[in-house]
């Protein structure tokens, strides 16, 4: 016993990168399994699981619009690929045992159910994990901004952002040898520094809702479970900004495990 998780219900952000493993395109076949086991555990311990996943690595709206589309168009083709990973991942979890429900911002009926907020609330009261897929349904919105607005919607404890670093760094670690690692920081400190760990608007949303964000590396094994019973992994980002001398820690190389 003694695993006493510290949310009741969680929005789990995952970028579509996540899935292609090692590969630069498309979804791993190792990734998937390994996953959905990690979502599935939480999901074992009570925790109400949401979760909102991109499709960056089958197109990304932007990379789509450098190479002529129109960014509307290319945005999208984005959700679209959004709707591929979100099939694939439900698949994944229902192997695993999850009764799940994948839940779209277009409608496409055949595969999915349309976005309702309250059949969405519904899924999670009774158990069920519920992929949000399509984004917001609007262009011009990252799924970033997608998973702060659903969070809000569902009312979530805590908005969950896996990333292939360790936390929320000064600057980017891959770049910058000198970026420090900041264990806690407040909204403010994101929006007024301009880190790029998440949107401006998703991170106001947040801010709006008073919805903790915990980031952390999704490519360690165990780190979600471990942020959904309070453990010190990754950073977090609340409404108080703790005292400087207690903010940052020291880097490790940028890495990303």
């Amino acid at each position: 016993m003694g695993q006493q998780p510290v949310y009741r219900r969680v929005l789990l952000k995952l970028s579509g990168e996540v899935l292609m493993g090692s590969q630069p395109f498309g979804i791993a076949p190792e990734v998937l399994p390994q996953l959905a086991g990690e979502i599935a555990e939480v999901h074992s311990l009570g925790v109400e699981v949401a979760i909102v996943i991109g499709g960056g690595n089958i197109i990304r709206g932007i990379a789509a619009t450098e190479q002529g589309l129109e960014r509307v168009t290319g945005d999208y083709m984005g959700m679209l690929a959004t709707v591929i990973n979100a099939l694939a991942l439900q698949d994944a979890l229902e192997q695993r045992g999850c009764h799940t429900r994948v839940l779209t911002a277009i409608e496409m009926r055949q595969v999915a159910e349309p976005f309702i907020r309250r059949r969405a609330i519904r899924h999670l009261e009774k158990g069920r994990v519920v992929i949000l897929a399509a984004g917001t349904g609007n262009p011009f919105f990252t799924t970033d901004s997608a998973a702060a607005l659903r969070a809000s919607e569902i009312h979530a404890d805590a908005l969950l952002k896996g990333t292939k670093v360790d936390g929320l760094y000064t600057a980017d670690p891959v770049r910058e040898v000198g970026a420090v690692l900041v264990k806690n920081a407040s909204y403010q400190y994101l929006l007024e520094r301009g880190l790029c760990i998440m949107d401006a608007a998703a991170v106001s949303l947040c801010q709006n809702a008073k919805i903790p964000i915990r980031i952390f590396n999704i490519r360690v094994p165990g780190n979600i479970k471990k942020v959904v019973l309070g453990e010190d992994v990754g950073s977090t980002v609340a409404e108080v900004e703790p005292p400087t001398d207690t903010m940052t820690a020291p880097l490790t190389a940028g890495k990303e495990g």
